[in-house]
């Protein structure tokens, strides 16, 4: 199957170099070089993958993903962004980005950040890996986690979650109050492919913390520094249930 791909970046050298190398890959390529232009193309095409610069005309990249985001869209985002320009890393995995490139880049790079997303976002790494019983819920004192369908409620009250904030939690919770380092969260949610920093894991956690406030007292996430995270659940009693 090939994948279908829309560029949105307006420097024409660049998109260029990315069109040509993205086609000579096999991917079919669909270009615009304005902001507006391309959330309108990402909202009226099926696409696979979106490689978004974050600096547009018409509209920029962030204001492009809080729209689609909005509107339902669940493409897989990778923003392009300058070197050293962690706020934007950040505030891009928050805006719903799955992956960022930092330019400049050499195409290797680009290849291989493209084909991890896309594995990830058609479940290739899920296929590659043995198939288990499958959990139907995992209740941890007031969290009640449910993998199959990617739902969380605490204390009663449904937490919406994006997916890899969803998939750092349920790691964390088949082993709470184990730490685990951030190459294990790395590896175990973004693969042991992805090029990103581990500054990505940082991110997510931090959102997770926000969203589970809602009852402090009963769960949060405690930093290993250093090291990395751990659930802690205030309980009296802990049950995994397998469907």
């Amino acid at each position: 199957m090939t994948h279908r791909l829309l560029v949105i970046e307006d420097e024409p050298t660049l998109s260029r170099l990315l069109s040509y190398n993205l086609s000579n890959e096999g991917y079919e390529v669909t270009v615009e070089e304005h902001g507006q232009t391309g959330c309108d193309a990402a909202l009226k095409s099926d696409f696979d993958l979106i490689l978004l610069d974050l600096m547009l005309p018409g509209m920029n990249g962030f204001e492009i993903m809080s729209k689609l985001r909005s509107e339902g869209v669940k493409t897989p985002i990778v923003i392009l962004t300058a070197k050293n320009a962690e706020e934007e890393v950040v505030q891009g995995l928050k805006s719903g980005a799955d992956d960022y490139i930092t330019k400049p880049f050499g195409v290797a790079e680009l290849l291989a950040r493209v084909a991890a997303v896309l594995r990830r976002s058609t479940g290739q790494d899920e296929r590659d890996k043995p198939q288990l019983q499958p959990e139907s819920q995992i209740s941890l004192g007031e969290l009640a986690i449910y993998p199959e369908k990617y739902e969380v409620t605490l204390g009663g009250e449904h937490i919406t979650l994006r997916p890899k904030e969803f998939e750092v939690l349920l790691y964390l919770a088949r082993k709470p109050g184990v730490v685990m380092t951030r190459d294990d969260l790395m590896n175990a949610v973004w693969g042991f492919d992805y090029i990103g920093g581990q500054r990505t894991v940082d991110v997510h956690v931090s959102s997770l913390r926000k969203k589970l406030e809602l009852d402090p007292q009963s769960v949060h996430i405690d930093s290993i520094r250093g090291v990395g995270y751990k659930l802690v659940v205030n309980k009296k009693r802990t049950a995994h249930h397998f469907g």
